[in-house]
């Protein structure tokens, strides 16, 4: 027999819980519903492509990271599908554990491979491979030196370590410099970077850095998010785009972009992920990657190596848009990538021209704060390898139309 506990407090009064009653008066998003230009989290009812279902009528697709544009290529459905029927929905299970499929591992071989290292560790998400590692390969009386934009998942990493966090100006190479000059010699000292900036565009200074790595006994750890199927030979990223995969002593990489899947991965030198392997507490501690989402990324993988063409579609419609946004007086920093930043520097503006361009069927992204800082508040337009330039200019004219009527351009 069960034992029985009955409680004594009566509850048919309005009881307002702790988190309840802390949370009551945040009340920004529905400031922006309340003036009809809330952003987020619209539903989309077709699959990711440069045109998609949202809302009931068709917008162009401005506002993904699927930058090769394979996430409905139907080899890597396929490939999704066959491994749906051959091991199931999911592995029930950690990698440390029961978890490991033999695609994963094989996986992890290409993927080392692509980005030119001794192993690769494949994570459930992207995120979490620089929340567990960068907790995991600095420890007390080591640094951790990021720049001032990094990612989130970055950031995140940096506060569960117990290294010393430290932070440079974006791309500010002086600025690094004092950094690591009033750091000990001997201590480790990581340096964390995107290599393409998420938001901005832009590429870290990665030969500097490097130059920075050996003048102050320094490792370093690159963010490939986006520039995996971007940059480099077959679309290998940054590190190798600059000719320097082999001076970076961690190259991590997400799934979710390029490689039309969900995941991502660390590759580093055979001691490293050895010992990430067995200590890294997402990894470990992590129900392993569904079968699907491991054979699309590894199909997505063999596709971007094998069709040189999809890279140079995307950049060639990449520099006709920055051409055309240069052209029309639109403000975009410095990118050097599919990413382009339209600057709109105010957060309520940068919500109603979303909105505008919603209703004009062009979707792109607002990037507020804590994504930017307040003076930096921007419209985020990419691009995909499977974009026209007819679907480009029509984006580029719509745009323009509402950045003049808002007084954000002439």
């Amino acid at each position: 027999m069960q034992p029985e506990f009955k409680c004594s407090i009566d509850y048919t009064y309005n009881y307002m819980g702790q988190l309840e009653e802390r949370y009551r008066n945040y009340r920004v998003p529905q400031k922006f519903m309340e003036a009809g230009v809330y952003p987020y989290f619209r539903e989309i009812t077709s699959k990711q492509a440069t045109e998609v279902e949202m809302g009931g009528h068709t917008v162009l697709m401005f506002g993904s990271n699927a930058y090769t544009g394979l996430t409905g290529d139907e080899r890597v459905i396929q490939a999704a599908k066959d491994a749906l029927d051959k091991y199931g929905s999911g592995c029930a299970g950690s990698r440390f554990l029961n978890g490991t499929l033999d695609i994963h591992v094989q996986l992890e071989k290409e993927l080392a491979e692509y980005v030119h290292k001794d192993e690769a560790l494949c994570f459930s998400t992207g995120f979490s491979v620089n929340q567990g590692v960068i907790a995991m390969v600095v420890g007390r009386n080591d640094y951790i030196i990021c720049d001032d934009r990094d990612h989130a998942s970055i950031v995140d990493g940096r506060r569960l370590s117990f290294a010393t966090p430290l932070h440079y100006k974006h791309n500010d190479m002086e600025d690094l410099e004092r950094i690591l000059q009033g750091l000990p010699y001997e201590a480790v000292k990581l340096i964390v970077v995107d290599g393409v900036f998420s938001m901005e565009g832009d590429l870290a200074n990665l030969p500097a850095i490097v130059e920075l790595k050996h003048k102050y006994n320094c490792s370093i750890m690159v963010d490939e998010a986006h520039g995996l199927g971007v940059f480099g030979d077959k679309g290998c990223g940054v590190c190798d785009h600059f000719g320097l995969s082999d001076e970076v002593d961690l190259i991590m990489g997400t799934f979710s972009k390029s490689l039309a899947s969900i995941g991502g991965f660390i590759a580093s030198d055979k001691e490293t992920i050895n010992y990430l392997r067995h200590t890294c507490r997402p990894y470990i501690f992590s129900a392993s990657a569904t079968p699907s989402a491991t054979a699309a990324a590894r199909e997505a993988l063999r596709i971007i190596k094998t069709e040189p063409e999809r890279i140079e579609k995307l950049w060639k419609v990449t520099k006709y848009a920055l051409k055309r946004f240069r052209e029309e007086g639109f403000e975009i920093g410095d990118t050097e990538s599919p990413i382009i930043p339209l600057y709109v520097r105010d957060v309520d503006k940068t919500f109603l021209v979303t909105s505008l361009a919603y209703e004009a069927g062009v979707f792109i992204n607002p990037v507020i704060p804590p994504a930017c800082a307040p003076q930096d508040t921007l419209v985020r337009f990419a691009l995909m390898a499977t974009h026209t330039e007819e679907q480009v200019e029509r984006g580029v004219q719509t745009l323009k139309k509402i950045f003049v009527e808002q007084g954000i351009i002439k």
